[in-house]
C-alpha cells in the first residue's frame, strides 16, 4: 500500500474502544494514520462535511443518538470518504440499514479481532482509491472534452475568414478584369493556403496525442509543389541576405502520390529553421530518388551554413517543446513544436528523417517519403515554375434550380451565391437557421421548393444541426449541404444521423461545390429522386456502386473518379448508414467497404451485409499495404 498518511476520523464515545481502535491501526504496519477522535454527533457532522479525512469509523450508539443519522447526514452533506460502522452487537436489520445507509462495512466490536479489523479497513481504503480514480478520469473526459470543443470553436473562428480571403481571391484571379494583379493575386492565394496548412498542423496536435491523425494522400505536382514552397521561402531568405537554392540531383517524378499539405508543411518548417539559424551563406535544397527495401523513396535534403546543433542537442531536437534556441541564439524562438510533428508526419509517410549537423559550420536535415509507386511516372529535371499552384476552377456546370444559402457572415453569404449563381441556379439568402425555415416554409406554401439547401453549422439565433433537424420534420425532402470548419473523424456520419445529405469543408472549395451542384440537383440523386427535364436522373440499367467510406476527402475522390467512368457512385459515411441504404435499395453492383469506420469494422459489415444480402459483390477497401 502506499506509504502516505491516512487521515481517519474516530467517532465513538468510550475511551476503552478508542484505545482499542488505536491499538488496531498501529498494527497495520502498511500505513501510517493521522487519528482524530470526536464523540460527539454534531460536531462529527461538522468535521465529516469538511471532507477532509480519508475514512470515518462511526459507532452506532453514541450516547442517546444514533449513530446512524449522523451516517445519513454526512453522506448527504458530500462527505466521500468511506464509513465503517461499529457496532455493540450483531444485528442483521442495524446492518442492513448501515449498508443502505451508505456504510461500507460493519464491525461488530465484541467479535472484532485484529485481522477483521485490517481486512475492513485496507477493503475500504481500496474503494476510497477506486473512487478517487473514477473521479479523476471523469475530470480527465470533461477536460478533453472541453479541449475538443474549444478545437472546433477555434478551427470554425479561423476557417471563417480564410474561407472570404482564398474564395475571393480566386474570383479575382480568374476575372479577365484583374489580370494585371495576377503576381499579388497569387501571393495572397498562395499564403492564405499556407496560413491555412498551418492552421491544420495546429489542429492536428490534439489528433496526434490522441493517435488520430490521418494523412489524405492525393497526386500531386512535384514541380508545382516545391515551387510554391520555393516562391514562399525565397523572401525569408533575400530578408536576411541569404541565398536559398533548389537543385534536382535527378530526372524526378512529374506525379507523386502523397498528402502536398503535409510535405508542403515539412519542407517550410525545416527550411524556415534554417533561414532561422543562419546568419550568412546560403539554404541549398536537393531532391532525389533511390530504392529502400526494395521501395523507391523520394529523398530531401535542406542544407545550410548556419549556427550548427551541438551534439547532445541533436538527440531531443525531434521531441515536442524542445529547442535549440536557447542555447545557440537568443534572438530565435519558438514552441519547439516544428520538428517534432515533421518527425510523426514522415512516420506516417513511411519515412524517417535524420540530422547531420557541426557547430559553427551548419546543419544538413535528410528526409524521407514514400511516393507511391513511381515506376511508369514521367520525369524530368525540375523546373521549379514560380507561377501559382492552383486549378482554375471555371464550370461548365448549367442548372435551372432553386437554392437556399444560409450563413450568418454576409460576405460568406453572397461568395457562395456568387459561385452558384453562376451555373445559372436561382440562389436565396438566410442568416441562420430560423430565417432558413421560415423561407423553405414559404416556399414550400407557394409552390417553389428550393431543390437544394447549403447551411451553416454554427450561426446565432439558431444553428444549422437544429434548423436541419426542424427542416426534416416538418417534411423537407430536398438534399441538405452543411457548411462546416469541423471536419474531424466522425463528423459527416453524425451529421447524416441529424438528417444532412453531405458536406462541404471550410474554407470552401469551388471544385467540390460544383461536384455536389451537380450530383444532388442534376443528376436528381437524392432520396426520393426526382428526375428534372433538363438533368434527366440515371436510370438503374446504369453500374451502381456503394461506396461506404466516413473519410469525406477519400469519398468524394473515389466517387468523382467513379462517376468518371460512368459509375453511379453513393456514399454511405458509416456502419449504421450503409445497412440503412441497402434497407430501402439493393440495386447495386459492388459495395466497397473500408476497412475501419467510426461505428464498427469493415470485415463486420462485410459479414452482415453478406448475410442479409447474399447476391451483393463485395470489396474491401483498405489504405494499409497487404
Amino acid at each position: 500500500m502506499l506509504d502516505k498518511v491516512t487521515r481517519l476520523l474516530l467517532v465513538e464515545d468510550d475511551e476503552d474502544d478508542y484505545i482499542l481502535t488505536c491499538d488496531y491501526l498501529e498494527q497495520l504496519g502498511s500505513h501510517t494514520f493521522d487519528v482524530e477522535w470526536l464523540s460527539c454527533p454534531e460536531q462529527a457532522i461538522g468535521v465529516l462535511s469538511e471532507n477532509k479525512h480519508d475514512i470515518c469509523l462511526l459507532d452506532y450508539r453514541l450516547g442517546a443518538s444514533d449513530g446512524l443519522e449522523v451516517l445519513k447526514r454526512a453522506v448527504a452533506n458530500g462527505f466521500r470518504g468511506p464509513i465503517i460502522m461499529l457496532t455493540g452487537q450483531s444485528d442483521e436489520m442495524l446492518d442492513s440499514a448501515a449498508l443502505d445507509a451508505g456504510a461500507v462495512d460493519y464491525l461488530v466490536k465484541s467479535e472484532m479481532s485484529s485481522g477483521r479489523f485490517a481486512r475492513a479497513i485496507r477493503y475500504a481504503l481500496a474503494r476510497r482509491e477506486v473512487e478517487d480514480e473514477r473521479v479523476e478520469r471523469l475530470k480527465a473526459e470533461a477536460e478533453n472534452r472541453s479541449k475538443d470543443r474549444f478545437l472546433a470553436h477555434l478551427s470554425h473562428e479561423l476557417r471563417t475568414p480564410l474561407s472570404s480571403i482564398l474564395g475571393y481571391t480566386e474570383l479575382l484571379m480568374q476575372s479577365e478584369k484583374n489580370q494585371h494583379a495576377q503576381n499579388e493575386l497569387g501571393v495572397i492565394y498562395r499564403n492564405g493556403k499556407h496560413l491555412l496548412s498551418l492552421l491544420n498542423d495546429v489542429l492536428d496536435l490534439s489528433k496526434i496525442a490522441a493517435d488520430k491523425l490521418e494523412l489524405n494522400c492525393s497526386d500531386v505536382n512535384l514541380d508545382s509543389l516545391m515551387a510554391d514552397v520555393y516562391t514562399l521561402m525565397r523572401v525569408s531568405a533575400i530578408d536576411k541576405g541569404l541565398s536559398l537554392r533548389f537543385e534536382s540531383q535527378q530526372a524526378l517524378p512529374l506525379i507523386i502520390n502523397s498528402d502536398a499539405t503535409r510535405l508542403r508543411q515539412i519542407l517550410i518548417n525545416i527550411i524556415n529553421n534554417a533561414i532561422k539559424f543562419t546568419n550568412h551563406g546560403e539554404i541549398v535544397v536537393r531532391a532525389w530518388t533511390a530504392w529502400v527495401n526494395e521501395r523507391e523513396m523520394l529523398f530531401f535534403s535542406i542544407k545550410d551554413t548556419g549556427l550548427g546543433i551541438a551534439p547532445e542537442k541533436q538527440a531531443i531536437i525531434f521531441k515536442p517543446f524542445e529547442q535549440i534556441a536557447d542555447v545557440e541564439s537568443r534572438d530565435v524562438g519558438g514552441a519547439g513544436l516544428g520538428l517534432a510533428i515533421c518527425s510523426e508526419l514522415l512516420t506516417r509517410m513511411q519515412g524517417s528523417i535524420s540530422l547531420e549537423s557541426t557547430q559553427g559550420v551548419g546543419s544538413e536535415f535528410t528526409l524521407s517519403i514514400y511516393p507511391g509507386n513511381i515506376r511508369d511516372v514521367e520525369r524530368q529535371r525540375l523546373r521549379f515554375d514560380s507561377n501559382p499552384d492552383y486549378q482554375q476552377k471555371l464550370t461548365t456546370l448549367t442548372t435551372h434550380g432553386r437554392v437556399l444559402v444560409v450563413d450568418d457572415l454576409k460576405d460568406l453569404r453572397i461568395l457562395v451565391g456568387h459561385m452558384i449563381a453562376s451555373t445559372g441556379a436561382d440562389v436565396e439568402y438566410a442568416e441562420n437557421g430560423k430565417q432558413a425555415i421560415e423561407k423553405v416554409a414559404a416556399a414550400e406554401k407557394n409552390g417553389k421548393t428550393f431543390d437544394i439547401v447549403f447551411i451553416d453549422l454554427h450561426m446565432p439565433v439558431m444553428g444549422g444541426k437544429e434548423a436541419t433537424i426542424e427542416l426534416r420534420k416538418m417534411g423537407y425532402q430536398g438534399p441538405i449541404i452543411a457548411l462546416t470548419a469541423a471536419t474531424m473523424k466522425g463528423v459527416k456520419s453524425e451529421l447524416t444521423a441529424l438528417g444532412f445529405n453531405d458536406m462541404i469543408a471550410k474554407p470552401l472549395d469551388s471544385g467540390l461545390l460544383y461536384h455536389v451542384l451537380n450530383h444532388y440537383i442534376c443528376q436528381g440523386k437524392t432520396d426520393p429522386v426526382v428526375a428534372r427535364d433538363d438533368c434527366p436522373a440515371i436510370t438503374q440499367q446504369s453500374t451502381r456502386y456503394l461506396l461506404v467510406e466516413d473519410d469525406s476527402d477519400a469519398a468524394q475522390i473515389t466517387q468523382l473518379l467513379l462517376e468518371s467512368l460512368g459509375v453511379e457512385t453513393v456514399i454511405a459515411a458509416s456502419y449504421k448508414a450503409c445497412l440503412q441504404t441497402l434497407h430501402t435499395d439493393q440495386h447495386f453492383d459492388k459495395v466497397l467497404l473500408d476497412m475501419h469506420l467510426p461505428d464498427g469494422e469493415g470485415l463486420d459489415l462485410a459479414r452482415e451485409v453478406k448475410q442479409l444480402y447474399p447476391n451483393l459483390t463485395l470489396v474491401i477497401v483498405s489504405g494499409a499495404e497487404p
